[in-house]
């Protein structure tokens, strides 16, 4: 398997110059710049996989960058934010960010971030997801919807190909996969994003108000997607694979 490219986009050059050096001993190729100058340009030249984004930056910010780069590009994106800015993680979050976290943080910490992106982007969601009895299937169908899991695409019943952001696309597959099951929060972030919810954490609620929007012919009175009080969520309809 080649090396992962990662980008970090951040003003601070002692962090950018330990990132490199820590995530490149883990075997990762880095690169960086300062700020979102020709971000996607340099996601083309350099096939990037990841990006680092920080969301404090000279010029145009991060969650600008992060909404530009999603409008052109699927690639994963871990957003760092500054430590009690839950609302910029929410907004981050919703301009496609898959993953964010709190500055100051333990390089060890986003190591163990990257790897759970990694993990679920190549079809491994943790070991119970492993287990499951469509853990090996290619496509995932529901109503006249199709999941493909090959080429990481939703495809509408007109045929036509539904952008879905890496965090998007993992919260799916895990309902799909436990369809008419009611999955918790806590359950659904720990699966995906390989962490425990804190008390305020709305990454879940926010990925799944994207999926509603994108699946959902009446977002606020979603057909599929349904929310348990005090439970999580479901996912009604019938699945089948081949």
């Amino acid at each position: 398997m080649s090396r992962v490219n990662i980008l970090v986009i951040d003003d601070d050059q002692q962090i950018c110059e330990l990132l490199q050096g820590y995530l490149q001993r883990q075997d990762f190729n880095v690169f960086y710049q300062h700020d979102g100058r020709d971000v996607l340009s340099v996601l083309g030249e350099k096939k990037i996989d990841l990006v680092i984004l920080d969301l404090m930056l000279p010029g145009e910010d991060g969650l600008s960058i992060c909404q530009k780069i999603r409008q052109h590009s699927a690639v994963m994106i871990i957003m760092l934010t500054a430590v009690g800015e839950e609302t910029d993680r929410i907004v981050g979050i919703e301009m496609g960010a898959d993953d964010y976290l709190a500055k100051p943080f333990n390089p060890r910490e986003l190591l163990a971030r990257i790897k759970a992106l990694i993990r679920r982007t190549s079809g491994e969601l943790g070991q119970q997801r492993q287990q499951q009895q469509f853990a090996k299937v290619t496509n995932l169908y529901f109503a006249d919807w199709m999941l493909d899991r090959n080429k990481c695409q939703l495809v509408s019943p007109e045929k036509i190909v539904i952008p879905l952001t890496q965090g998007e696309y993992a919260l799916l597959t895990v309902l799909l996969e436990h369809a008419n099951q009611v999955l918790s929060r806590d359950q659904l972030l720990s699966v995906i994003h390989n962490r425990e919810a804190g008390p305020f954490d709305r990454t879940i609620d926010v990925q799944i108000a994207r999926l509603r929007k994108k699946i959902e012919s009446d977002a606020k009175n979603p057909h599929y997607i349904k929310t348990i009080r005090g439970g999580g969520y479901q996912f009604i309809a019938k699945v089948t694979y081949g």
